[in-house]
């Protein structure tokens, strides 16, 4: 083993060190970011993806990941993959953000059980819409780009080999939850306020006419307006959620939702 490492590290050239080092933090954030993170993209798509944005973004970083033995090896990948895998998690809250938004708005409007298991993770249909919109227009407005240049940021943020400290990482985690959670309510306040009016609405109703089934009557009324509801509030819901997204990307650091 003492004879591979003097003989295999010194050959690797110091590009070629600096490039895998890239690879290790873009290749986790990667895999769990949004699009190319997704269950349904084939491995060698993201292999590719991975490599594609360590060619860009190598040269653009000062070459600080040299190693020469297995130990520095080691720690060097641990935390690479680590700090990349955190940013991409950051990122993927905001899948979550949509999909509980769309959870919300289901329940609250008696959809959530219209196609519920109609694709690989159950979810109520309105999930799948907001989160594949909102993918495809985080795509057409240029996430690779954005992604790009936020991997260079990161390097800034969390220098090659610095580990972040477990209490910083703590407060940061909780933070991005509560941004998560508070973005998914935020998201589908509209559809909980009109829901809020129907069930006034129909209680008033109830008490005046108490022989008439309002049940019956207003259950394709706020099936027909949650419809409806989601036509007319979903630019406006894509809107906010991809400001959200673009603040992530200027300030990933932030511990304020």
């Amino acid at each position: 083993m003492i004879a591979l490492q003097t003989e295999l590290f010194p050959t690797l050239g110091s590009e070629l060190q600096h490039l895998f080092v890239v690879f290790l933090r873009v290749s986790a954030l990667v895999s769990v970011m949004p699009v190319m993170g997704e269950r349904w993209v084939p491995l060698r798509v993201k292999f590719g993806a991975a490599l594609a944005f360590a060619l860009v973004i190598a040269p653009a970083l000062e070459q600080k990941g040299a190693f020469s033995t297995l130990q520095q090896f080691i720690a060097l990948t641990g935390t690479e993959i680590l700090i990349g895998l955190i940013l991409g998690l950051g990122l993927r809250f905001f899948v979550l953000a949509l999909q509980t938004a769309g959870a919300i708005a289901a329940q609250v409007t008696s959809l959530s059980q219209i196609l519920g298991g109609a694709a690989a993770e159950p979810a109520p249909a309105i999930s799948h819409l907001l989160v594949l919109a909102g993918l495809a227009l985080a795509t057409l407005l240029g996430l690779h780009v954005q992604a790009a240049q936020f991997l260079v940021h990161s390097y800034i943020l969390f220098p090659t080999g610095a580990l972040p400290a477990a209490s910083e990482l703590a407060e940061w985690g909780v933070a991005q939850v509560l941004r998560c959670f508070s973005l998914a309510f935020a998201l589908a306040a509209p559809f909980v306020i009109a829901s809020l009016l129907y069930n006034l609405a129909l209680g008033v109703i109830n008490r005046a006419m108490p022989q008439l089934m309002v049940a019956f009557v207003g259950a394709p009324a706020i099936t027909f307006g949650g419809l409806f509801l989601l036509f007319a509030a979903t630019p406006l819901i894509l809107a906010v959620w991809h400001g959200a997204l673009v603040d992530f990307f200027l300030n990933p650091v932030a511990t304020s939702p």
